[in-house]
C-alpha cells in the first residue's frame, strides 16, 4: 500500500517527519511511501532499508504556518502539502499525512481530494486519551464552526466507522456532547440532533454526554458543532499541559519531593504516555474520498510514525468507501 507524505510541514520537519517515515517502513511490511519536499534535506535522513520502498519527490516550496490556507492552495502548486494531496486524487496513493497548516490541509483535502458523495461536510476528528486507555474520537474539532443536526448526525455514522474498523471497538457508543445528560438539554442544535441520533437505525446512540465525562471514557464516539469541538480539544491539550508543568514543579521543589519522583519514575511515565496523544496517531479529515491525516503541528518522530499508522489503517481497511456506502443506504 502506498501513501503520500508532506516532509516541510510542521515545527521539527523534515528530521522528525523522515525519522517517523523510517520507523514505520520498519514496522508496517507492506507500506510505500511518496515522500514530498526538499530533496537535498530528505534523502540523507533516510535510512538505507527505508529507501527501497520510497519514492522522494523534489517540491520546491512549503506552505507556512503563517499563510493564508486557500490563497496558499491555490498558489503554492508546487507545495509539498499540495503535490501530497494531488497524489492523492489521481490515486498515485492511497492516502497522505501532513504535520503542517491545518487550514490548508483542510483545503487541499475538499478542493483536491473532494468530499464522498453524500457528505455535507467533513468533520477534523481527533482521537484523545481516556483514564482507561482506550480513548475516544471526537469531531468535529474545526473544520466548520457551525452545523446542522444533519451534519452531527453524519459525524456520528463516520466516526463509528472509524472506532470499528480501525479502533476495533465492537458497536461503539456514540455521545452527544451537551451541557447535560437529559434528553431535553441544550439549545435548538443539539435537541434536533438528539431526535435524528435516537432515531438512526443501528446506531449505538447512549444519549447525551456532559464534557467533564469526556475522559472517563464516556462513549467511543462524541459528537458537537466545529466550534464546541474546537474549544474543548484546545481546552484537554492545554489543561494536560499545565498539569504536567506544575506536577513537575512541585516534584522538583525540593530534596525530598526530587527522591519520591524518583521512586516514582516508573509510574510518572506511564502516566504521560498513557495520555499523550502522540500514542494515538493524528486527527482524521473525515468525509473526504481517500483518507486525510492531520498530525499535530509539534510531531516527533513517534507521533508521526503513529499518524502514518493511522492513515495506513483506515487505507487498509478502506474507511471512505464503508463511509460512502452508509451516507447512501441512509438516504435510501
Amino acid at each position: 500500500m502506498k501513501l503520500a507524505i508532506d516532509a516541510m510541514g510542521g515545527d521539527h520537519a523534515p528530521e522528525q517527519i523522515i525519522f517517523g517515515v523510517n520507523r514505520a517502513l520498519k514496522e508496517l511490511p507492506e507500506l510505500e511511501l511518496m515522500i514530498f519536499g526538499d530533496q537535498e534535506k530528505i534523502q540523507p535522513l533516510l535510512d538505507a532499508g527505508s529507501q527501497i520502498r520510497t519514492e522522494v519527490i523534489h517540491s520546491p516550496d512549503f506552505i507556512l504556518g503563517t499563510d493564508e490556507p486557500v490563497r496558499a492552495v491555490r498558489r503554492k502548486k508546487q507545495s509539498s502539502l499540495v503535490m501530497m494531496a494531488e497524489a492523492v486524487a489521481n490515486k498515485k496513493a492511497a492516502a497522505c499525512v501532513s504535520a503542517g497548516n491545518t487550514g490548508a490541509l483542510m483545503a487541499a483535502g475538499l478542493f483536491i481530494v473532494g468530499r464522498i458523495d453524500g457528505i455535507e461536510r467533513p468533520a477534523l476528528a481527533p482521537t484523545f486519551p481516556t483514564v482507561d486507555g482506550k480513548g475516544f474520537v471526537m469531531l468535529d474539532a474545526g473544520a466548520n464552526s457551525d452545523a446542522k443536526p444533519e451534519h452531527l448526525l453524519q459525524y456520528a455514522i463516520m466516526g463509528s466507522v472509524y472506532a470499528e474498523k480501525v479502533r476495533g471497538i465492537k458497536k461503539p457508543r456514540v455521545g452527544l456532547l451537551n451541557i447535560g445528560t437529559e434528553e431535553k438539554k441544550g439549545n435548538e442544535l443539539t435537541k434536533a440532533a438528539y431526535k435524528l441520533l435516537s432515531e438512526a437505525p443501528g446506531m449505538n446512540f447512549i444519549g447525551n454526554v456532559e464534557s467533564r465525562e469526556l475522559l472517563n471514557g464516556a462513549a467511543d464516539v462524541v459528537v458537537t458543532d466545529g466550534f464546541t469541538g474546537n474549544m474543548v480539544l484546545k481546552t484537554i491539550e492545554g489543561s494536560a499541559l499545565s498539569i504536567f508543568s506544575m506536577l513537575k514543579t512541585a516534584l522538583t521543589a525540593s530534596t525530598k519531593s526530587k527522591l519520591g519522583a524518583l521512586l516514582l519514575k516508573d509510574e510518572l511515565r506511564g502516566l504521560k504516555n498513557k495520555m499523550d496523544y502522540a500514542e494515538y496517531g493524528g486527527a482524521g479529515l473525515f468525509g473526504l474520498k481517500a483518507p486525510v491525516i492531520k498530525a499535530h503541528g509539534s510531531s516527533d518522530a513517534n507521533a508521526f510514525y503513529h499518524a502514518i499508522e493511522q492513515a495506513y489503517k483506515m487505507a487498509q481497511a478502506n474507511v471512505p468507501a464503508i463511509i460512502e456506502s452508509q451516507i447512501a443506504s441512509g438516504k435510501e
